[in-house]
């Protein structure tokens, strides 16, 4: 599989503008696990530090799922990867983890998120509240803050894939 990235047309109206900056990270960070073994996938960035590239996508795939379903659209079907005794547990990989479920789990979700979305306009309030307010968000909000925090994680992916193989790149 090769990930193809497309930046949004500069002259992109609001929406396609912002779909289009979050679609761009989320296929940069699909580019950034392209080519590894799962045992490279699982291979923590450096001590202590637990993170690897397959927490980073079974992250995204509880951000996508948090954001998208449990504040948006207002249904909370519970985390895939993290519990309250591991609240952490998406960053916590084992040799059991695979690439194939962990990259299927983050495509799941990309898709739901893709479809709720698309039953919102930007300015209109999610259904739902996150854990930090009791305040509701509208929809240009959360796809503002899923660019920053997929532009986050890209930076930490880009330095876990340089460690693992030397590869660089935006």
């Amino acid at each position: 599989m090769t990930t193809e990235r497309r930046e949004p047309a500069q002259n992109a109206g609001e929406r396609a503008m912002l779909e289009g900056w979050l679609d761009y990270h989320r296929q940069t960070l699909a580019w950034k696990c392209e080519g590894l073994t799962d045992e490279q996938l699982r291979t923590a960035s450096a001590e202590p530090s637990e993170l690897s590239l397959m927490g980073l996508v079974r992250h995204m795939a509880e951000v996508e799922r948090g954001w998208f379903r449990k504040v948006l659209v207002g249904d909370d079907p519970g985390p895939v990867y993290y519990s309250e005794q591991d609240p952490d547990g998406d960053f916590h990989v084992t040799e059991d983890d695979t690439w194939t479920e962990a990259y299927a789990t983050w495509q799941a979700e990309i898709d739901t998120a893709r479809r709720n979305a698309a039953g919102f306009g930007l300015d209109e309030l999610s259904k739902g509240r996150s854990r930090f307010t009791d305040e509701p968000f509208n929809l240009r909000w959360i796809y503002t803050h899923m660019i920053e925090e997929y532009a986050r994680h890209n930076g930490h992916a880009d330095l876990i894939r340089e460690r693992l193989d030397g590869a660089t790149g935006d």
